[in-house]
């Protein structure tokens, strides 16, 4: 039986500055204020990166009832409610807030909309934290589509002030499709300047879409929940790739590879390069014995922590007061 020759890597792959900032700001808080630090929800969507930062002193919690009194609490790279904002502060934590700029961009725009009377249609995936987060921007006027079907079915107040907004995390084309129904029934409805769908989650899948045709068989690197990573194994299944999403080294079946020649590797925003490591090393112990990087974009964005976990430039040392106990650095 054919065993791989080849593991072609996707480019770009794996963490973006979003999870990056996310996980910089767990562990800088760890380091600054002590453990334990509590987490509101996942930072990430990775089973490796959250049992990482538990080993550190993180402990992830959802319930606010679960923090106590004068604790520092950190706001996931998802996003939150405005209800929780308003909860953690009335409580007296000392908050950071990892939500991702790109969420947070959306977040701001809901509110300057809001404020101008519209209302809203979200294309995304109910339950997912960050739409929970995005909703409950609000307290009423925004509206949760999930597929085409549901664009049908929506009943806003009124359609003069509508607006769209989108999950970042999305597959590029489904959320064109939707948004072309959307607009096929609301034709005036406001779109964003930019699109809300992230850069690190088109340029993953545009390099899925270059890797899917040049191999046999793709692994996509990335755990159950995480949304982007989820897309990323459906894209390839649909460009007609087998095509399976592992959380670790130890979910790889021998005979996904009977009759492969080239295996093609990717990994979701959330997921680290130490686990894509380890997933070439067993491929290789299967038989392969090249490796090949497709060129692809060379991400370059870097997002600035909030106050209060700031390097000072001039000395190089942390910057130690305390950031201001009402509300969530980071905007």
């Amino acid at each position: 039986m054919q065993k791989p020759q080849e593991i072609v890597l996707a480019e770009p792959r794996g963490f973006c500055a979003g999870v990056d900032r996310a996980i910089e700001i767990v562990e800088r808080a760890i380091a600054k204020f002590g453990a334990p630090i509590y987490v509101r929800h996942e930072i990430v969507h990775n089973t490796y990166v959250v049992n990482d930062l538990k080993a550190k002193g993180a402990i992830f919690i959802e319930d606010l009832d679960e923090v106590p009194p004068g604790a520092t609490l950190i706001f996931s790279a998802h996003g939150v409610s405005r209800a929780v904002q308003d909860e953690a502060r009335a409580r007296g934590f000392t908050i950071f807030d990892a939500t991702c700029p790109l969420v947070t961009k959306v977040h701001v725009e809901v509110a300057k909309l809001a404020k101008e009377g519209y209302e809203f249609i979200m294309i995304g995936h109910k339950g997912h934290p960050e739409v929970e987060g995005t909703m409950g921007q609000l307290d009423h006027g925004i509206h949760l589509v999930e597929d085409v079907a549901d664009v049908a079915r929506v009943q806003p107040a009124q359609t003069e002030k509508l607006a769209v907004v989108t999950q970042t995390t999305l597959s590029v084309d489904d959320a064109a499709e939707i948004t072309a129904a959307v607009r096929a029934r609301f034709p005036s409805i406001r779109e964003p300047k930019q699109q809300d769908i992230c850069y690190a989650t088109q340029n993953r899948q545009d390099a899925v879409k270059l890797l899917s045709p040049q191999v046999d068989l793709v692994i996509v690197v990335g755990s159950p929940t995480s949304s982007n990573s989820n897309r990323l194994r459906e894209l390839a299944a649909r460009l007609g790739t087998p095509a399976y999403m592992i959380d670790s080294v130890d979910e790889l079946r021998h005979e996904w590879f009977d009759g492969i020649s080239r295996v093609g590797l990717t990994a979701g925003a959330s997921a680290p390069e130490v686990l894509v490591q380890a997933v070439i090393t067993r491929i290789k112990e299967l038989g392969a014995v090249a490796v090949r990087k497709l060129d692809g974009i060379k991400e370059t964005v870097k997002f600035p922590l909030p106050k209060g976990l700031k390097l000072d430039t001039a000395t190089g040392l942390e910057i130690t007061e305390r950031p201001p106990e009402t509300g969530p650095g980071g905007h």
